[in-house]
């Protein structure tokens, strides 16, 4: 996957969880727009539209709804909350000001109320999964699978479970969760890359 995002500060000490917010955010939007791009290569109708938009907003709740699990592992209650708030208000920021391109024509404001709204819906539903140090259950992949398939013509809704859960989903999550890995332990996640180095010279 050739997305390129910065995780590393040039300056030290302890960021805050709205600047880490800030970054996954942006990785966030990214990987939508990257899974939308392969999927219409791979020949889904996913027209520009409402059809496009709700793609969109259903695979940025799945990587957010993730990165707040990951955050609930990593950082106490009061940074978690902060940390998935600024998130998910920087995600809706982002759908907003790309209304016209994922919808066509907006309401101003409504896209990003749209997103605000899925996300606390899809957080409760996603809440009965289990998503742990290995990464989502079975259950949570196929509740994002169903979510996908509910937005795409008949044609494409059988082929996209295989796709959302074998594809779609392992790819963005193992971005994902190598950024939050770099973001909230930056000292292991380098002792790792350098171990990494080590055992490519050997």
């Amino acid at each position: 996957m050739a997305i390129r995002l910065k995780t590393k500060f040039h300056t030290k000490g302890q960021r805050s969880p709205a600047t880490l917010a800030s970054v996954v955010a942006v990785l966030a939007w990214k990987l939508a727009i990257e899974s939308i791009k392969r999927m219409r290569k791979a020949d889904y109708d996913i027209d520009p539209g409402r059809q496009y938009f709700d793609f969109v907003c259903e695979f940025l709740a799945f990587l957010a709804v993730s990165a707040d699990r990951v955050a609930y592992r990593e950082l106490d209650e009061a940074a978690r909350v902060e940390f998935t708030t600024v998130m998910t208000r920087n995600i809706g920021r982002f759908v907003e000001e790309n209304n016209i391109m994922l919808l066509g024509e907006a309401v101003p404001g409504e896209s990003q109320r749209h997103f605000i709204d899925l996300f606390n819906r899809r957080a409760g539903e996603y809440a009965e999964f289990d998503y742990d140090e290995r990464g989502p259950d079975f259950g949570f992949k196929r509740f994002f699978a169903a979510c996908l398939r509910d937005v795409l013509p008949e044609k494409d809704k059988l082929w996209v479970v295989d796709q959302a859960m074998d594809i779609e989903a392992p790819e963005a999550l193992k971005m994902l969760e190598k950024t939050l890995a770099g973001l909230f332990n930056p000292e292991q996640a380098k002792s790792e890359r350098r171990q990494d180095l080590r055992g490519s010279i050997d």
